[in-house]
């Protein structure tokens, strides 16, 4: 059997007339889990800029930030789509990435490439939790017949996507290199 790859748009996603309300409680937690993941981005992000030395690097977690205040607008208006409360649960994935990411500037010497580096893995690892996080809740909402909601969590996966492949592309193209010159 040959395996294919799929464009998201040729992937169906089966719908019920009637989700089923443990889907939709666990479809509500993830949102209120993911409502505290960027809130607390926001208050760990500006420490993760403050430690970057590359201007690029700078700007592309500042792009972030300001991304990550919108993702969290986002979000309270899918609590206001749903007709609920905005609460947040907090995110123990989200805690332990952002505390890792402090833990490598931590163990790396100020003003270098090799924090860049480890900046932008910490940064990533954070990304990619996201891109895991959106695409669940896209596919979730349109599942639950949620197409609105749905496409509210697409948008902010394509700027998660974005975002990864901007980091990717400082690390290979710049950061990396300088900082395996570093002794």
């Amino acid at each position: 059997m040959k395996n294919e790859f799929r464009e998201e748009s040729e992937i169906k996603t089966k719908k019920k007339v009637k989700a089923e309300p443990a889907l939709h409680e666990l479809f509500l937690d993830l949102i209120r889990d993911t409502y505290w993941a960027e809130n607390h981005l926001q208050k760990t992000l500006p420490e993760m800029i403050a430690s970057a030395t590359l201007k690029d690097l700078t700007s592309a977690l500042q792009k972030h930030l300001d991304l990550t205040v919108k993702h969290v607008q986002r979000i309270e208006q899918v609590f206001d789509t749903l007709n609920e409360k905005a609460v947040a649960r907090k995110c123990d994935a989200m805690e332990g990435l952002t505390k890792e990411g402090g833990h490598i500037v931590e163990r790396t010497e100020a003003g270098t490439a090799t924090r860049d580096a480890g900046i932008i893995l910490a940064a990533q690892k954070i990304k990619h939790y996201e891109i895991a996080t959106y695409g669940g809740l896209t596919q979730l909402a349109r599942t639950l017949g949620l197409n609105d909601i749905a496409e509210v969590f697409a948008q902010t996966l394509s700027e998660e996507k974005d975002a990864d492949f901007i980091l990717t592309e400082i690390a290979e193209n710049c950061v990396n290199y300088k900082a395996s010159e570093e002794v």
